[in-house]
């Protein structure tokens, strides 16, 4: 029996009319993208997301809207504190702005000419992952750190929390986002953001390299490893 696929929720803000429906059609020939709702504005968006009963897990967002811009709905989120991952797609993209929209919380920043095949791939990385960053995104975010730094210096279980050396155990065994949420009961934003200062504090890149820092460095049992095939 296979495992079922999982169905990814959105919903589709942008005053572009042509635009959102080319979306919606396209994702209808997708087998694990559901569109919930459209919405021609911020402030549309916002009266359908209240009157919903069921919440997207994406929403796939415009900038620039009259009645209500992709600014005023992100904050709305933002305020309150909702697990709603966004994806803002704007055609006044600029590599530059991407520290920026994040503090805003937006989870993956790209510009319009982003054909529909990629963004099927970046809204599945941001549904399982949290977050999704072009390449040029994150050589920008490098150049933007300052120079002087200070230096990190870790000796194993030094600098991290308890919470922090729970979720990496929990990174060995190979579960989600959301799967280490619900053990832990906290929300996947609380798990991504533990998963960050892990990043920062061991130095390496990914969720590879922090499975081999843990094993490195004798912080998990190896037997207990759950690798896969």
């Amino acid at each position: 029996m296979t495992k079922q696929e999982t169905i990814i929720k959105i919903a589709i803000v942008d005053d572009d009319i042509i635009t959102t429906s080319l979306l919606k059609d396209f994702f209808e020939t997708s087998s694990n993208i559901k569109v919930l709702y459209t919405a021609n504005s911020g402030n549309h968006f916002l009266k359908k997301w209240k009157e919903e009963e069921i919440l997207p897990d994406i929403v796939l967002l415009d900038l620039r809207m009259k009645n209500g811009t992709g600014l005023d709905v992100l904050e709305k989120l933002s305020d309150e504190k909702q697990e709603i991952k966004t994806i803002v797609i704007s055609s006044h993209y600029k590599a530059s702005y991407t520290g920026q929209m994040l503090k805003l919380g937006c989870d993956a920043f790209l510009p319009k000419e982003m054909g529909p095949e990629e963004l099927v791939e970046i809204i599945c990385e941001v549904f399982e992952k949290g977050h999704y960053f072009l390449q040029e995104q994150i050589e920008g975010l490098r150049k933007q750190v300052a120079t002087k730094s200070p230096k990190l210096y870790l000796n194993s279980k030094d600098g991290l929390s308890s919470r922090e050396l729970e979720v990496l155990e929990m990174l060995c065994q190979q579960l989600t986002t959301k799967e280490i949420g619900d053990k832990m009961y906290i929300s996947p934003k609380t798990v991504e953001a533990h998963k960050s200062n892990l990043l920062v504090k061991t130095g390496v890149k990914n969720s590879v390299g922090l499975i081999i820092y843990a094993i490195q460095n004798k912080l998990v049992n190896p037997d207990n490893l759950i690798l896969l095939n």
